[in-house]
């Protein structure tokens, strides 16, 4: 077993982790131990899988693989944003200023650019894994503007924090089913493996993060109401 192998296997049992602790913290009661302590869990392995994906990313450019090692870089990019805001939003939720700070701000610039080199590639470079390569692209171009947006001046409502700690926590799902729905599930049921599945695993949870993401905004912060 190469240094890969051995760094794509802990990558997989830390995702392992990641799973069962981002739907402990999910349903259990919101601010609760329970919710509290699996959440910090969770946050650990995220940062633990995003160090683990620089070298598996280094191994796809010398292998020879200079696409994938690309997306994988970009995936390591807005999984890592979703990582910082979920964690500082929480940190930060009675300093909007610091929130928004230096960190946010480059990473505000690193989703931009890394979402249009991505749609680059796949609209004018591969024809493997094309229209994921251009969906997922949307989403670092998407957060860039609306973590831009949000920057430019203090937001009115106090729970400010809670939105964008749930929006990134959702950011973060997709990253974890992704995972285990393009990497775990067809090692569990070989018998699943192919194009649909790979399309599936990709767009599936991204489409649910966005029908999830409007449950939340309704029932967590609502629209206020003219005279409230």
């Amino acid at each position: 077993m190469d240094y890969y192998d051995l760094v794509k296997s802990a990558h997989g049992l830390i995702g392992t982790v990641a799973l069962i602790t981002f739907w402990l913290s999910g349903l259990s009661r919101k601010g609760g131990a329970l919710h509290r302590a699996s959440g910090k869990i969770y946050l650990s392995a995220m940062a633990a899988m995003l160090l683990s994906g620089i070298p598996m990313s280094v191994a796809f450019y010398i292998r020879q693989h200079p696409v994938a090692a690309s997306f994988l870089v970009y995936l390591l990019v807005i999984t890592a944003t979703s990582v910082w805001c979920s964690w500082r939003a929480i940190r930060d939720k009675r300093d909007w200023a610091a929130y928004t700070g230096r960190v946010y701000r480059a990473l505000v610039l690193l989703n931009f650019v890394s979402g249009l080199a991505i749609a680059y590639i796949g609209l004018f470079v591969t024809d493997r894994m094309a229209l994921i390569f251009t969906a997922f692209s949307l989403i670092g171009i998407v957060t860039a503007v609306r973590m831009w947006r949000f920057a430019r001046r203090p937001p009115t409502q106090p729970n400010w924090w809670l939105h964008q700690h749930f929006g990134a926590m959702l950011g973060n799902g997709v990253a974890t089913h992704v995972a285990f729905l393009s990497i775990g599930l067809p090692k569990l049921l070989p018998m699943l493996s192919g194009p649909v599945l790979q399309n599936l695993a990709w767009l599936g949870p991204l489409t649910v993060s966005v029908f999830a993401g409007m449950y939340l905004t309704r029932k967590y912060t609502p629209a206020r109401k003219a005279g409230a």
